[in-house]
Order: C-alpha cells, then structure tokens, then sequence
C-alpha cells in the first residue's frame, strides 16, 4: 500500500474512516495529512506505554501513537493492513503533528452535521470526551474521534519532546 496524500482535504463534513480492534473509528479528514503503510519505529525509553516510538519521515522525527493500547484494547498488531495515520493535533494554540497506529484504513466519506450525534455517557470502552460524536451511518454508528482531546497536555508534552529529538540515522546498508 503507498502512502495516502490527504492534504487536499479540508472540509468538516469528510471524515477518514479506519478500524481498531475489529470496530469502526473516523477521524476529520481536515486533521489528516497523510496514511503511511505500517514501517519501523523507534521506541524510546520511560515513555508511556502508548506510545510507540518515533519514526523517521523524509527527515523528521514524528511521534508515534498505538490507539488500541490508548483505550485498552492491548498492543496493535502488525499486518499487511497496519498503517500510520498522521494528523495534527491542536495543544495550546501550537500544531502537534503525530502518528496513530491503526489495523486498517477503510475509506474518506462524508457525514452531514445532522447524522452525528453526541457520544454516549457509557456503552463505549473510550473515554466519552475523546468523541466528538457518533456517525449515523445507514443501519449502524461510527465513532468520530476528537483528536485534540485524546491526549492530555503531560501526555502530548512527553510525546513532543520525544518528537524533538533527532531521528536515530537509518542502517547503513552498504558492505564495508
């Protein structure tokens, strides 16, 4: 799978849908930049357990997130459907871009302001402040995830420093 260039996006009423732990997420596509195929990262030491690592994009070190672990549903696993969604978060007026880890990347559609409806209070595994919402879509719902409220402001503190630092210099894959 190449990488998905989103940046074109942009309007409030598309959403890029994508799968943790078998069940249906979106995020607003204005929020994407780009889908990656799944590739190395790096992990850093005394960091929290949901966060991966950082990897290496064209030069810049990009935090990585593993949203099944952020709600508890245990590590994600890496198949031929992983993929890195990189988005940009919004933290004390300042753009945080990261990565979030996901099984697998389904489609951008789009959702009228009346088809979201608010989050439950319970009936989710997540945290009610993480959605923004829940899609009505046909004959069942997707939850549209907040990306700026996912994170809390120690957590995307750590998760930026680590990004800060620089990238640890690819293998060197010439003989000698």
């Amino acid at each position: 799978m190449a990488a998905i260039d989103l940046s074109a996006g942009g309007s409030t009423n598309q959403f890029l849908s994508f799968v943790l732990n078998k069940e249906p997420y979106a995020l607003d596509i204005s929020r994407v930049r780009e889908v990656l195929e799944y590739q190395p990262i790096t992990r850093i030491p005394r960091t929290p357990e949901f966060f991966s690592g950082i990897l290496n994009l064209r030069g810049s070190a990009i935090p990585v997130v593993d949203l099944r672990r952020k709600f508890g549903m245990g590590p994600t696993e890496k198949t031929v459907n992983t993929c890195i969604i990189i988005v940009e978060v919004i933290w004390e007026n300042e753009s945080i871009v990261l990565g979030a880890l996901a099984d697998s990347v389904r489609e951008v559609f789009e959702l009228l302001p009346e088809q979201i409806v608010p989050a439950p209070r319970m009936g989710t595994h997540i945290r009610p402040e993480y959605l923004a919402g829940m899609g009505r879509m046909q004959d069942h719902f997707i939850m549209v995830l907040n990306v700026d409220t996912l994170f809390s402001g120690e957590e995307l503190a750590m998760v930026q420093a680590a990004g800060l630092e620089p990238p640890p210099p690819p293998p060197a894959n010439e003989a000698g």
